[in-house]
């Protein structure tokens, strides 16, 4: 007996920022990001154009066309460094490579020039020290570096030395966790730290509240059985942005989520909506937050009726009880936030959309899922 395989839909405001990655990698990119195919952003984006006139299509052009500036600026010297190096670049050895770096350390920085040659500071350092070729042990080590330094820079400075031990042993490299501690504090090489955040939601009113079902019981043996919401604040250059999200507790994956400039019971409604639509409508599924307003709203209260679900609310003042949300705002805001320069408003939106998206559920490892992605833990256990 076939089962029939669900057809996953998407709210309009995914469309939205997914077509937003779109126009900045490119549509096939976004799409293997994403995980959906090329029509569909090329649908949704036929869909947009007819809706939208001349005037905007140039506007955002203008923009884009900006942003381009910009970035070639900020590269000019990382492109001036390949026509003064040649085909020293790609061909000769590592010492030659050395060589470039001190006759130009006047003209270019180091960073530069090594992160543009392919080399580490600490190598050309050692070979300055040395004045001579690097022994075999010493390139070795340089070699493991490397591997260390790209598993870092590839998980956008996030992972710390046991999950790249995980991503290396998947290469078919091995390497203990103290031989990697010391390598990244060879290479300066310090995963995005902690940072105490506040609770935004307001549990000071008079509406009805739920029982606290989930208990902190966090485990869940299939999709779907218990989810949890929350709502944090995220601070840009015009003001709060609210993000709204619900996680399924099953694989810690983030099923839905919402941005708004307010934060009202509306927020809270599409985040549970975007859930609904990505699941298939499922029924009797405990969907835990705290006591905020929104959540006790008449439009939350009601939406969770309609579709056959059981509301749970946390005790009062005790964070401990939706742990798994703060746990995910906590990663959200220290590895794609907190040591990035202050946004606007939109490109705010964007970096929540590529973390929860493309970085988040699809690729980031979760120690207590055996280091699968949420979306890899799912398939994994559902084949």
């Amino acid at each position: 007996m076939t089962t029939k395989k669900t057809r996953k839909t998407y709210t309009a405001e995914f469309k939205t920022e997914a077509l937003k990655l779109a126009e900045r990698v490119g549509v096939a990119e976004a799409a293997r990001q994403l995980k959906i195919y090329e029509s569909q952003i090329y649908n949704w984006r036929t869909a947009v154009e007819k809706k939208s006139n001349t005037s905007q299509r140039e506007a955002e052009l203008a923009a884009e066309v900006a942003k381009l500036k910009r970035q070639l600026a900020d590269q000019a010297e990382d492109l001036a460094i390949p026509k003064k190096g040649g085909h020293l670049l790609r061909e000769e050895s590592k010492v030659s490579r050395f060589k470039f770096m001190l006759e130009h350390q006047r003209q270019f920085r180091l960073k530069s020039m090594a992160l543009v040659l392919g080399v580490t500071r600490s190598g050309y350092y050692a070979w300055r020290k040395s004045g001579k070729a690097p022994s075999k042990r010493l390139k070795s080590q340089r070699c493991r570096d490397e591997q260390i330094k790209a598993v870092f820079d590839t998980s956008k400075e996030r992972y710390g030395a046991r999950r790249i031990q995980v991503e290396l042993a998947k290469k078919g490299e091995s390497a203990d966790v103290k031989t990697i501690i010391n390598s990244m504090t060879r290479q300066d090489l310090v995963a995005k730290a902690a940072r105490k955040f506040k609770v935004t939601t307001d549990s000071n009113h008079q509406l009805p509240v739920a029982p606290n079902l989930l208990e902190q019981n966090f485990n869940a043996t299939g999709p779907n059985q218990k989810w949890v919401g929350d709502i944090t604040y995220l601070m840009t250059s015009e003001g709060w942005l609210y993000l709204a999200v619900i996680i399924d507790l099953y694989s810690h994956a983030v099923v839905g989520w919402s941005m708004s400039n307010r934060m009202t019971a509306q927020l809270a409604c599409d985040a549970l909506n975007m859930a609904l639509f990505r699941r298939g409508f499922p029924k009797n599924v405990i969907v835990h937050s705290d006591r905020g307003s929104q959540y006790c709203s008449y439009a939350y209260r009601d939406l969770i009726e309609k579709h056959q679900l059981t509301q749970s609310m946390s005790r009062k003042a005790c964070c401990w009880d939706n742990a798994c949300a703060e746990s995910f705002f906590h990663s959200l805001k220290v590895e794609a936030i907190q040591y990035e320069p202050i946004m606007d408003r939109e490109t705010m939106r964007q970096t929540v959309f590529e973390y929860i998206e493309v970085d988040y559920n699809k690729t980031r490892r979760h120690s207590s899922l055996g280091y699968l992605s949420p979306e890899n833990f799912e398939l994994k256990n559902s084949a």
